[in-house]
């Protein structure tokens, strides 16, 4: 069994499951919240998607229920932005650019966890254009946002992967699960499609029906992000101590995914 099995069996999953639109889900748009992570192996998502659908509506945008993503992150030349994740400080910065293909739209985007562990999302829709550097739009926004400064910043990682978005049938709750990850430094490519990144968005930490799923499936949370993996997968030596137990589970699921479809 391959990639392409499992993922048609995703795609046939997600076509089971109650649809909600781009324009329903603005209710649960979840702009300040928590967020818990967790990695997946690409063989056990049709089996979660499936128990999912009773407690979960799927997004549809144009038909389509796996929508492509693509983003590009900025940082300083000496990867600021990401140092500061490794070593675990508080009131950090992600900053991207990111394109929803499916919705067609864009939108330059900043995320801040702040001292509380509270994700905070602020947002300006943008033409459809990668840039390695801001704009006056871009740069306007971000310093009047946070207190970085623009002209430090530059396009460093793009990462594309398809996601998959439920929504709590009865609380405001979100899940998104990325899968076919790739990151692209220059002129390396680095693919993950053994895995699938799960991200659990609520408004404060409580029961959810997701995570007794997932802790059937003995699948543990993480806090590695998938910009922090695109850095420790495309540069080499660089410090990841704060991420080694979360890549070193990656490369663990991999393998076991390599070994289960080379004994099918």
């Amino acid at each position: 069994m391959n990639i392409e099995y499992f993922i048609k069996q995703i795609e046939e999953e997600a076509w089971r499951l109650e649809k909600i639109t781009l324009e329903e889900m603005d209710s649960v748009k979840l702009m300040d919240r928590i967020d818990t992570k967790f990695l997946i192996p690409l063989s056990l998502m049709p089996k979660i998607l499936a128990e999912a659908k009773e407690f979960y509506k799927i997004l549809e945008i144009n038909y389509k229920r796996l929508c492509l993503y693509e983003t590009l992150y900025y940082d300083t030349e000496g990867l600021d932005l990401y140092h500061a994740h490794q070593s675990g400080r508080l009131n950090r910065y992600k900053v991207r650019f990111r394109n929803y293909v499916g919705s067609n739209l864009s939108f330059f985007e900043i995320k801040h966890k702040n001292n509380r562990g509270r994700t905070l999302k602020t947002r300006i829709q943008q033409p459809n254009e990668f840039e390695e550097l801001l704009n006056l739009e871009q740069a306007k926004f971000l310093e009047e946002t946070t207190p970085l400064m623009a002209e430090k910043l530059k396009g460093n990682i793009k990462v594309d992967y398809e996601r998959i978005t439920l929504v709590n049938k009865t609380a405001n709750e979100r899940l998104t699960l990325d899968l076919n990850l790739s990151f692209i430094l220059n002129s390396n490519k680095v693919i993950y499609n053994q895995i699938v990144v799960a991200e659990i968005k609520q408004e404060k930490i409580g029961s959810s029906p997701i995570v007794d799923i997932f802790k059937k499936y003995h699948l543990r949370p993480g806090s590695i992000s998938k910009y922090c993996l695109g850095v420790i997968s495309t540069n080499n030596g660089i410090k990841q101590n704060r991420f080694k137990p979360d890549f070193l589970h990656l490369k663990k699921i991999i393998n076991q995914y390599d070994s289960f479809t080379r004994a099918s």
